[in-house]
């Protein structure tokens, strides 16, 4: 039995596939090692989202050499489709597919016999239209559900229309079946993913269904406990679906909501689809709705034409928003983009800079946050890693809590007392009763 293993670089929906694809392995008879444990393959899964993630692709290949010389590596995903030719001149890798090739490597790769050059198997980005069903299991407490894949807003810095092509959608009904057979493992949280999930419904190039009718249809599902949306543009968080998730006895009180920047100059450069004051408004309406709530925000910092003015602006509106973290991204070049070729570059020393003052802004909201919901009762899922005696899970609201170890809490929800924030910031619980007046 020859045996695979698995890297998956990037997002919710690079990991949702790489389960997928590790599964068709699975029923072919091969045998799933960890990355460590010199398998005969090696599938390594690429996100081109930064500069970062393609120099992290070719660590990740000399490490394969290193571990297991005669292995064969595969490359995938995001940067395979955009950089096929300059992948497949990696010393140690055999064979580089696209986006639409990368759930066909069996029918493709000739039963995985190292080749004497690498095979580049990868079309243009046009060709790539069809929905590939995936999911995570397994792998983690919660399952990542695709729902979405591609875009069709072309953000001034974004290469993820040219490494996954325009926007498409499973349908519903197919949708719920998934969940469904899902509910029926052992999983107690499905987050729905995609590359622009509030876009969902498109179907051969058309718009068919919508993201709403979407989670109202998944909402009656009894066997899930809950369900959690990754990220959705403000643009598409419509008042009707705030209004659902408020009133939802499955959908959690947490929004992942990209922002990019608080500066409506800024905003326009990107090609943004909305403007500050709309999500000024979404903000206000979800806290409205639901005062619990946790609401994330990406931000890009340092992007071309960005003045100090421009970041101070982003900064105090960050600021003074009702948010409950940041995930910041510092701006890197990205070819064949708009913002590649713009002028107003940032130093890399400031674009640092700035970084860290919104990374310490971030910590600063994350600690409000927790602390405004200390003393309450939430229910707690808990998760599967268990790290010196202690066992940790998430809130409904996305509040990282700790415990001691119990292995009756793994994987189960429970109603537990948030206490107080140690000192690796994570909320301590207790059982209700033994909270004490």
């Amino acid at each position: 039995m020859r045996s695979v293993a698995f890297y998956t670089l990037g997002c919710k929906l690079n990991f949702s596939e790489t389960s997928t694809i590790a599964r068709s392995f699975a029923e072919k008879g091969y045998r799933r090692v960890e990355f460590h444990e010199r398998p005969d393959i090696f599938i390594i899964n690429t996100c081109s989202v930064t500069d970062n993630a393609d120099k992290r692709c070719r660590k990740i290949v000399r490490e394969a050499q290193q571990i297991s010389p005669d292995a064969y590596i595969a490359i995938i995903g995001c940067y395979a489709q955009l950089k096929p030719k300059e992948i497949a001149e990696i010393p140690g890798v055999d064979a580089v597919l696209g986006a639409a090739e990368k759930f066909r490597l069996h029918e493709l790769l000739d039963d995985f016999v190292k080749p004497e050059s690498a095979k580049v198997i990868a079309q243009e980005i046009s060709a790539t239209n069809e929905f590939n069903t995936s999911y995570s299991i397994h792998d983690r407490t919660r399952t990542f559900l695709k729902v979405q894949d591609g875009c069709n807003y072309n953000c001034s810095f974004c290469t993820i229309p040219l490494a996954r092509g325009k926007s498409r959608s499973d349908t519903i009904a197919n949708i719920v079946e998934q969940a469904k057979a899902i509910g029926n493992t052992e999983v107690k949280e499905i987050v729905l993913t995609g590359v622009n999930t509030g876009d969902f419904g498109i179907q051969n190039g058309r718009r068919k269904e919508r993201f709403l009718d979407l989670i109202k249809a998944l909402d009656e599902i009894k066997t899930i406990d809950r369900f959690r949306i990754s990220s959705i543009e403000p643009n598409l968080l419509s008042e009707e679906i705030i209004d659902f998730v408020s009133k939802s006895q499955r959908f959690v009180p947490h929004f992942h909501v990209p922002m990019q920047s608080g500066s409506d100059n800024i905003l326009k450069l990107m090609r943004r689809r909305y403007r500050k004051a709309l999500y000024q408004g979404r903000v206000a309406s979800i806290k409205r709705k639901m005062p619990n709530c946790a609401i994330g925000v990406d931000v890009i910092v340092g992007f071309p034409g960005e003045t100090e003015k421009d970041f101070l602006e982003t900064y105090n509106f960050l600021n003074e928003l009702d948010v409950s973290y940041l995930h910041v991204f510092t701006y890197s070049e990205r070819s064949n983009t708009p913002a590649a070729a713009m002028d107003g570059v940032v130093p890399i020393k400031e674009r640092n800079r700035r970084s860290k003052m919104l990374r310490t802004l971030s910590e600063k909201k994350k600690r409000h946050f927790y602390e405004k919901n200390l003393h309450t009762l939430t229910r707690v899922l808990f998760e599967n890693d268990v790290q010196d005696g202690k066992i940790e899970g998430f809130t409904e609201n996305y509040i990282r809590v700790v415990t001691k170890y119990d292995p009756a809490l793994v994987n189960e929800c429970k109603d537990l007392k948030l206490v107080n924030i140690n000192r690796d910031g994570l909320v301590e619980v207790v059982e209700p009763e033994l909270v004490t007046a």
